[in-house]
């Protein structure tokens, strides 16, 4: 039995089902965790979807910001974007039943001994904190409120965690910091619009994993959603965004039985171009 950290799909079924056949990967015997971005940007969503439906039970596929998109786009809160690849799904006869489906699964998951985000986890949270935040977003989402909510998800503000935040300000921190960070500064203040590799932080930020005195230090975390960035030089945190739908390849950890963990990867060759 192996338990299996897989990074961003974002549509590529084909990479998908390669990486599944490198591992061996047996649904009655070993465990998937999705990262997050399941779905677009690829040319297969519809089928990354029904590949990862077909395996519940043996599989957690966590929300990242590409699948709260596409269930914003369905239910005609935001417009489809000119690099979106949603038709498959959105044109499909079980439109209603993958809808669903996406809303039932988790923002952040402690497995194995492990922290499962898609982008990353505020320094001043605990990993008790982080799960407990994620479940109240996962209430809504799950619930009768859950377009109003993807009204009111998006944007960058509050940029910053304080406990005494409520109602949809909260929750957009932590879907933000959950779903998109990257940098951030000692006290926790987002930044979202850089997008490159670590070294190339703002002035005043830090890759958020970084952070000195970060409460889930020594907590090793698994996450996806950066794809220029390399894996870092430290055995806490697992980066498994390699970049495949840009031509990259898809990347997954196994942590076997007796604690140790192995990368493997497959090539993506139909890449396409970042916007």
């Amino acid at each position: 039995m192996a338990c299996y950290w897989i990074g961003d799909i974002q549509g590529c079924d084909r990479p998908l089902g390669q990486l599944l056949e490198t591992i061996d990967f047996s649904p009655s015997r070993d465990e998937l965790v999705i990262l997050g971005d399941l779905v677009n940007r690829g040319p297969s969503s519809l089928a990354v979807v029904q590949r990862l439906m077909a395996l519940e039970g043996s599989v957690h596929c966590l929300l990242g910001n590409h699948d709260l998109h596409a269930l914003a786009v369905s239910c005609g809160i935001r417009k489809a974007g000119r690099l979106d690849t949603l038709d498959g799904l959105l044109n499909s006869s079980g439109r209603e039943v993958w809808m669903a489906w996406l809303r039932q699964q988790p923002m952040a998951l402690w497995s194995h001994g492990v922290l499962s985000v898609h982008a990353g986890v505020l320094p001043s949270w605990t990993v008790a904190q982080t799960l407990a935040l994620a479940r109240e977003v996962e209430d809504v989402l799950r619930g009768p409120d859950w377009q109003a909510f993807m009204g009111c998800m998006y944007g960058n503000t509050p940029a910053a965690w304080q406990d005494e935040l409520k109602g949809f300000d909260r929750l957009r921190v932590v879907v933000n910091a959950l779903t998109r960070l990257r940098f951030c500064t000692p006290t926790g203040e987002m930044e979202f619009n850089t997008k490159e590799a670590a070294g190339n932080a703002p002035d005043g930020y830090m890759p958020w994993f970084d952070v000195p005195g970060r409460r889930t230090a020594g907590t090793t975390i698994a996450f996806g959603h950066w794809s220029t960035l390399a894996q870092p030089q430290r055995t806490d945190v697992w980066a498994l965004d390699d970049g495949c739908v840009w031509g990259g390849h898809l990347s997954a950890m196994r942590l076997d039985r007796d604690g140790r963990h192995e990368r493997l990867s497959v090539p993506c060759p139909q890449a396409q171009k970042p916007g």
